[in-house]
């Protein structure tokens, strides 16, 4: 595939088949019959009155006689577009619109796109706030830092529904599962590992989080000015959270690391940092197009590395798909309040789990691979594998009852599993 020829495909894939057509990727989908007069009826004036006085006296019924529970907005203000910036509000819809599509195909959940025409924090957390209860969830996409943290914490304070972040938390769930294996094949402790984190925004802030929470101590992280350190005053709040007593640079930072993380921009690892690292060593390039470095250079210099980018013609993808519609999948159908540390930290490990398992024959015809088996080439399981939707919503929906934040009465989650299991057939 060209990228001359690619884009052209591109633009024609969103547009309409013909001038009446239907632009875009995503529409509605009428889930009840109405094909009669008593159906008419029944799904508007004067049936639906009845439900409305229900959810008037109850407004937890809302679970029962709407779509809330399988329903997300996906809401944005354009000014992180993946690759592209700040491109602006409606710019940004064919992104959200992607992001609908990826809830609908890989967990059943319907979604909305939301673009906010604005850069104010408040105005933003005042309109999600006002609309959030006619959704089950609140997917965030591409806010910039450091302004995506205070909308995502306080909204989760005001909201009574999952507010999440993808851009933060997807990136830190998909390599703490990664990390998690990773320290499978080693003699490795979690608390003796020094890690080097390459970006200072949002998805570098969460990581760090989550490999704190996973028993992380030593974190070295890095933003375009260099590494996070005490004698800098130009920290906002949340890089302080990771700052370090003296200045390094990045050669010395790498120097006997376990485990690099790359969210910055393409080749500023070089092969000499990577020979510079601990034994079977830990690299997530996730910069794309281009990685921090790409995975045969740094395979040439050290056989024992376990390396993973986030694109999707290499080993373990560092892929967000692997957890946002998953994650909201157990959260919905259980009825969270919100999704806590605990439900982000289980569906790492049953990521994690997933990977070792033995990996079906029709994901290694999608991927045209025939070596996917837990090793250092597989310690991120395959998006196109079914189970992942029962492995990480069951952990996740089970976080969520443990945790005190699930609405539901009872929770079986082999019963659960089997639901999950049966709907994963039907897409």
């Amino acid at each position: 595939m060209t990228y001359k020829t690619f884009d052209k495909e591109c633009l024609t894939y969103h547009e309409a088949k013909d001038e009446f057509g239907t632009n875009g990727k995503t529409g509605t989908l009428i889930t009840k019959s109405c094909s009669t007069q008593e159906e008419l009826s029944m799904a508007y004036s004067p049936g639906v009155a009845y439900p409305c006085l229900e959810i008037e006296k109850d407004i937890s019924k809302a679970y029962d006689y709407t779509n809330k529970g399988n329903l997300v907005a996906v809401i944005t203000n354009g000014t992180a577009a993946l690759g592209l910036g700040d491109i602006g509000a409606l710019a940004s819809k064919p992104i959200m619109e992607g992001k609908a599509v990826l809830f609908k195909k890989f967990a059943n959940i319907d979604a909305v796109d939301i673009e906010i025409d604005s850069k104010d924090s408040d105005e933003i957390i005042n309109i999600v706030s006002k609309i959030a209860d006619s959704f089950g969830g609140v997917n965030l996409e591409d806010i910039k830092a450091p302004e995506c943290f205070e909308i995502e914490d306080r909204l989760k304070k005001i909201c009574s529904i999952p507010v999440f972040h993808d851009d933060q938390h997807g990136t830190a769930v998909i390599t703490t599962a990664g990390l998690i294996n990773a320290l499978k094949m080693t003699d490795k402790k979690v608390g003796d590992l020094k890690v080097v984190i390459i970006g200072a925004g949002a998805a570098g802030i969460a990581s760090g989080r989550m490999y704190r929470n996973l028993g992380v101590e030593n974190i070295l992280m890095f933003d375009s000015k260099g590494v996070i350190h005490n004698g800098r005053n130009d920290l906002n709040e949340y890089k302080k959270e990771f700052a370090i007593d003296k200045d390094v640079t990045l050669e010395e930072a790498i120097d006997n690391a376990d485990m690099v993380l790359g969210l910055s921009k393409g080749n500023v690892i070089t092969k000499e940092m990577v020979e510079s690292m601990a034994d079977t060593p830990i690299i997530f390039a996730c910069a794309n197009p281009t990685p921090e470095i790409m995975p045969e250079e740094a395979l040439s210099v050290r056989r024992d590395l376990i390396i993973g980018t986030g694109r999707s013609d290499y080993p373990n993808q560092v892929n967000n798909v692997l957890g946002f519609p998953h994650i909201f999948r157990g959260a919905l159908d259980v009825r969270a309040k919100n999704i806590t540390e605990n439900m982000k930290l289980a569906a790492a490990y049953a990521l994690a789990e997933l990977a070792r398992e033995d990996v079906p024959n029709e994901v290694r015809t999608i991927h045209n691979r025939d070596n996917m088996e837990f090793s250092r080439e597989y310690v991120i399981p395959s998006p196109f594998d079914k189970r992942v939707m029962v492995y990480v919503a069951s952990a996740v929906a089970q976080a969520a009852v443990d945790d005190g934040v699930a609405r539901v009465n009872s929770f079986l989650k082999e019963r659960y599993i089997e639901h999950l299991e049966e709907l994963s057939k039907r897409f």
